[in-house]
């Protein structure tokens, strides 16, 4: 019969019309906003959250501009805490490190926006916070911290420690790799195709976490 498809040009069809569909859809709006954002983790510690600092904490996040994507608010035990500063457990303030952070519950975030990684950590400023106290007073962590391990909040330093942390909260190791995908390809080719293919079929992992 005119017109009729066979089983096999269907199943081709069904099986690379999607994806094809999304590669026109994204290369249409490469240049708009929505592409080039970026997403990063923001923790909330537990003084933070002790100290009723949460609602300014979220007025200066949304202040600036970004995207409260998801939150999370969880107890963190020993062990978990451990595997989230793992890269700090050789160091001599590992112990105090981890009986802080489990002292009560913390609020983790997805935040977005473009370069959102550096963004977040310029508002919250210098990790010890009695620096940030005095050079930079406008910051998150002079408004909230204490010292350099009692600093209020986190912020990721790097696209492959965001990837690390949405995955290690919210269990998206397909959309923290995503991200760490989009955001690359997008500093480092101009090809809108290629990046657009490769973005699409990014395979999920997690990837190692290095910052306080």
């Amino acid at each position: 019969m005119a017109g009729a498809t066979s089983p096999e040009s269907g199943a081709f069809v069904s099986r690379w019309l999607p994806p094809l569909l999304l590669l026109l859809f994204l290369s249409g709006c490469c240049s708009c906003e929505a592409v080039e954002r970026e997403m990063t983790l923001a923790m909330i510690k537990p003084d933070g959250l002790s100290g009723n600092y949460t609602e300014k904490i979220k007025t200066a996040i949304l202040g600036s501009g970004f995207h409260i994507v998801k939150e999370i608010q969880v107890q963190l035990d020993a062990e978990k805490a451990s595997l989230f500063y793992a890269e700090h457990s050789g160091r001599s303030f590992f112990d105090s490190l981890i009986k802080y952070i489990t002292s009560g519950p913390v609020l983790a975030m997805v935040l977005e926006k473009p370069d959102a990684i550096a963004q977040w950590r310029a508002l919250i400023g210098p990790t010890d916070a009695r620096k940030a106290k005095t050079s930079y007073p406008n910051s998150i962590r002079a408004m909230c911290g204490l010292d350099s391990e009692k600093n209020c909040v986190h912020g990721s330093d790097s696209l492959e420690s965001a990837a690390r942390e949405i995955s290690f909260f919210f269990g998206d190791a397909s959309l923290g790799w995503f991200l760490y995908s989009l955001s690359e390809l997008f500093r480092k080719s101009d090809s809108h195709t290629t990046k657009l293919m490769i973005l699409t079929f990014a395979p999920a992992e997690t990837v190692e976490h290095d910052e306080l």
